[in-house]
């Protein structure tokens, strides 16, 4: 079938919150979202939803205002995330491997009225316990109604759901008692007011800057490019049932949670990802689609002693993004399934280009699809910043649409560097288009890293680094890794007279930045001895250098 004849002739856009209600009407009884050990049909997860609602509209949430989630993969947190679209509130995904600093940083800077965790012990991360650190004051509020923290001062409450209740925080008993003043119907008066174009979501994304940034996204962007991504590229029905064990701080998750809403197709997960747990929910629950996307995901079910490809025919898609070799790998070992590429950010919606079915297979290692319906892309000269007509030429990656976000939270200067005159985005990627309009990704221009499916800005673990009183300089690059794609290499100039070991300043990060921006390298640069152009360290230099020292 050609792609033109397979293509939707429309697509049907709705608000975030209005989906369960939707898909409660049309597929009542089916299996909505299911957990190892709950699960909700559509119906019962749109109850769920408008329960949570009148929950946080009793805690004074309300149309404009801005929660944040700090949780492990959990259904407390998909019904709180619901609830908060059916009000036309901002949710703000908060990365559940975030520490200290970091945490503390988005919190004041996301501009937080309500922020919603749990007790669940996330990768040992004690959320109770990091929350009382990063938050000076809490535990010692007198009002957890009505904080006024010095930090974080639009923080109204910090909502634990769970078993506990920690000094400072409303606990469980509390927020399910904030409904009873909230009625059903005034939930959905709320919603019915919400606009496409209103923001839906506001998603931290690591930049060049030594701090995250936020990035708004509307409704439109997040629901008409998974209901795309999910019709015209995964053409998901009712009949499918979608294994996805990404953590819900990640497009990766939100998104195809979206097009199961919008299909009726089941969305299976997991609070953290085993690969044991992992095959036998794969297994047990029918899976139709495997998006295990990122390698260490990926390669832990291919080498899983029950990895058996014809236990496993019934799994029709599997996506993965990785090099060419390694997809080629993982294609082989899964002959029977469609297999799936992408290529986005979380500016523009989280993806923008995908695979197409009737992609050649050739095609699929090395090209990440054309953009989904309704997306302009285009590649640029880098030099002289106009357009590069021949395929596959490489420049820098443009984007235009309605997946487009509106722009850095509280950072004009940046969106002045970022947009052009005519609504184009600057995405800073590089990458080609084929002579049939796919897209391949070849790199960044911004100085980042991808660390198993994370964006990492050097700047930040370079920043951080510097805080330790030995360092006068340190300079970060990405080396590559089988598991992670990249990890990071630290090179770093000490402070005249002072001395430390390498193994030192790695136990400097560890614990206190998220784990996947902890170096796993350290060298030394004596003063003078950096690789320089004329003002600015040459980094491609010392990549090559660790680079060569590691595969000798």
């Amino acid at each position: 079938m050609s792609e033109a004849a397979s293509a939707r002739e429309w697509t049907e856009v709705v608000p975030f919150g209005d989906l369960p209600v939707r898909a409660a009407a049309r597929y009542p009884d089916a299996d909505a979202v299911i957990f190892p050990d709950r699960r909700h049909t559509y119906a019962s997860l749109n109850e769920a939803a408008v329960r949570s609602a009148r929950s946080l509209a009793g805690l004074g949430l309300g149309p404009g205002d801005h929660l944040g989630i700090l949780m492990p993969n959990c259904m407390d947190y998909i019904e709180v995330m619901l609830g908060a679209a059916m009000l036309g509130a901002w949710v703000v995904p908060i990365n559940a491997r975030y520490k200290e600093h970091e945490l503390a940083y988005v919190i004041e800077n996301a501009d937080l009225k309500l922020l919603i965790t749990s007790d669940l012990i996330d990768e040992h991360v004690d959320f109770v316990e990091l929350l009382h650190r990063c938050l000076p004051g809490l535990a010692e509020a007198p009002d957890p109604a009505a904080l006024s923290l010095p930090g974080a001062p639009k923080l109204q409450s910090v909502v634990l759901l769970g078993e506990a209740s920690p000094a400072g925080m409303l606990d469980r008993a509390a927020f399910d008692a904030a409904a009873e003043g909230v009625t059903a119907d005034h939930v959905h008066l709320l919603r019915s007011r919400v606009r496409l174009r209103d923001v839906a979501m506001m998603m931290y994304t690591s930049g060049t800057t030594a701090d995250p940034k936020g990035c708004p996204l509307t409704h439109e962007a997040l629901v008409r490019t998974s209901v795309n991504a999910c019709g015209d590229r995964f053409r998901l029905t009712a009949e499918d049932r979608f294994w996805d064990p990404l953590p819900l701080f990640h497009m990766s998750a939100i998104l195809p949670l979206i097009g199961c809403m919008d299909s009726g197709a089941a969305y299976i997960t997991l609070t953290h990802f085993n690969a044991n747990l992992g095959i036998s929910q794969l297994r047990d629950e029918r899976a139709t689609v495997c998006f295990s996307t990122f390698p260490p995901i990926t390669t832990a079910l291919l080498n899983h002693p029950e990895w058996d490809p014809a236990a496993f025919s019934r799994i029709r898609l599997m996506n993965n993004v990785a090099p060419p070799d390694a997809l080629r790998r993982i294609h082989a070992a899964l002959p029977t399934a469609q297999h799936t590429n992408a290529y986005g950010l979380t500016e523009c919606g989280g993806v923008a280009c995908f695979s197409h079915p009737d992609d050649p297979p050739e095609k699929r290692p090395v090209t990440s699809g054309r953009p989904l319906p309704g997306i302009e892309l285009q590649i640029r000269d880098p030099e002289t910043g106009g357009p590069v007509d021949e395929p596959n030429t490489r420049g820098e990656i443009w984007m235009r649409g309605y997946c487009v976000f509106e722009g850095y939270y509280k950072d004009p200067v940046k969106n002045a560097e970022c947009f052009d005159a005519e609504g184009w985005f600057n995405t800073g990627d590089l990458g080609a288009l084929d002579e049939d309009g796919r897209v391949s990704f070849m790199g960044r221009v911004k100085d980042m890293l991808k660390v198993g499916g994370e964006n990492v800005a050097a700047l930040e673990i370079e920043s951080y680094l510097q805080t330790h009183p030995a360092v006068n300089i340190a300079q970060v690059v990405g080396v590559p890794d089988d598991r992670y794609d990249e990890v990071p290499a630290a090179f770093v100039e000490l402070v005249p007279g002072a001395e430390i070991a390498p193994d030192d300043l790695i136990d400097h990060c560890r614990g206190r930045i998220a784990s996947f921006k902890v170096p796993r390298h350290v060298r030394f640069v004596a003063p003078g001895d950096w690789p320089m152009s004329a003002t600015k360290v040459q980094k491609y230099r010392l990549r090559d250098q660790i680079v060569a020292e590691l595969d000798g």
